[in-house]
């Protein structure tokens, strides 16, 4: 990619949306030759033998899975002093064995770009998915478990509420007590 913020939504839509012939030529060419890739549900590393086919078999299996994608790149943002590509990806996932199941889900892709000056582009390196809990568990739990995650995250909010003021006292020590906490206080 010569302009990844640009270019980078029609990489995504190459990947999920197209037949695996295109699938595969899109991999050989905006990715290296040995990527990682990191998902809730499994995971390629750049040593594993051919990392290349098997992200192309996840690729492909995902596509099997869920025939009709209908994705939309939301946002994009790079970080190039880290060579960091923040995509916002927004999708509904249509698993053919559970027809009346459409989830839509958001996820943030962290694409690791390697740039090379021979040819001026940026290569993939690494792909890791990125979905909040209550997005991920749609795959595991499709009825239900949305709502299951928010009553966890909720019971979880009002236990650390409840333990902050039993705790109180080291907050206090932090506060007043920590001779480092207190110099940062003072400027």
């Amino acid at each position: 990619m010569e302009n990844p913020v640009h270019d980078i939504p029609g990489v995504v839509h190459l990947l999920t949306q197209t037949p695996p012939s295109i699938q595969q030529q899109t991999l050989e060419t905006y990715f290296t030759h040995n990527p990682a890739f990191t998902h809730p549900f499994c995971r390629v590393e750049s040593y594993f033998p051919s990392s290349q086919l098997l992200i192309r078999s996840i690729f492909q299996w995902y596509k099997i899975l869920s025939p009709k994608i209908q994705l939309s790149v939301d946002s994009v943002a790079l970080d190039q002093p880290n060579n960091l590509l923040y995509v916002g990806i927004s999708q509904r996932f249509s698993i053919w064995f559970i027809p009346l199941y459409h989830p839509d889900v958001k996820l943030v892709t962290v694409l690791e770009l390697e740039y090379r000056k021979a040819n001026g582009k940026y290569y993939i390196k690494r792909q890791n998915d990125l979905y909040q809990t209550d997005q991920f568990v749609k795959f595991l739990l499709p009825y239900g478990g949305p709502a299951l995650v928010w009553v966890w995250q909720t019971i979880a909010t009002f236990i650390c509420f409840l333990l902050a003021i039993f705790f109180w006292p080291m907050t206090a020590y932090e506060e007043y007590v920590k001779p480092e906490y207190t110099a940062l206080k003072e400027r």
